[in-house]
């Protein structure tokens, strides 16, 4: 036991020879409560302020006898708060969708695809036109960019007239304008 002047005794859970610490006194482990104590009277205190609706006093204009009448300046009153109804929640897309937009993805770093040539493809992969549909509505492409990007392959393996290419871009289900941006973008 550690006995210090102005203090009781208590025992001392480590003793100061084998710690070479000073020996603690009950002030000393008084403080982590009072911290505690503070911060859960503020926590307390914010929790009521955010609930706790008031009024304010009213308030009266002194006159003086001579003076003309002054009407008195009502109080600010407070405004109940309107509940906005909560936005409708949208459905967390199914496995099927999840899958068929990770698919899409996955086509669509290897190859360029036609907005319809990639639901084709995804539905031939086994997935619904529903689900196909949802996937390529819900991936980040520039149809034109891709248009671009098929014209390239083809000019990398077979000669064509610009009309042919975009024929063929056609076929593969560009638009008429994706297809002819797809020609010039190969110099056609």
């Amino acid at each position: 036991m550690n006995v210090t002047p102005n203090t009781t005794p208590t025992p001392d859970p480590w003793p100061s020879a084998l710690s070479g610490r000073p020996a603690k006194t009950r002030k000393a482990r008084r403080w982590p409560w009072a911290v505690a104590a503070v911060v859960v009277g503020i926590a307390i205190g914010a929790a009521g302020c955010g609930t706790a609706t008031t009024t304010p006093a009213p308030t009266t204009v002194a006159q003086a006898p001579a003076a003309p009448a002054v009407p008195a300046v009502p109080a600010a009153t407070t405004v109940p708060a309107v509940e906005v109804p909560a936005a409708p929640a949208t459905p967390a897309m199914t496995t099927s969708q999840a899958n068929a937009v990770r698919q899409a993805e996955s086509y669509l770093a290897y190859t360029a695809f036609s907005r319809s040539g990639l639901i084709k493809q995804l539905q031939f992969e086994g997935f619904s036109k529903a689900d196909a549909t949802y996937a390529v509505d819900h991936v980040t492409v520039d149809w034109t960019e891709q248009a671009d990007k098929k014209a390239r392959e083809y000019m990398d393996y077979s000669a064509f007239s610009r009309s042919g290419l975009i024929k063929q871009l056609q076929f593969e289900g560009f638009t008429a304008e994706q297809a002819a941006h797809g020609a010039t973008s190969v110099g056609l």
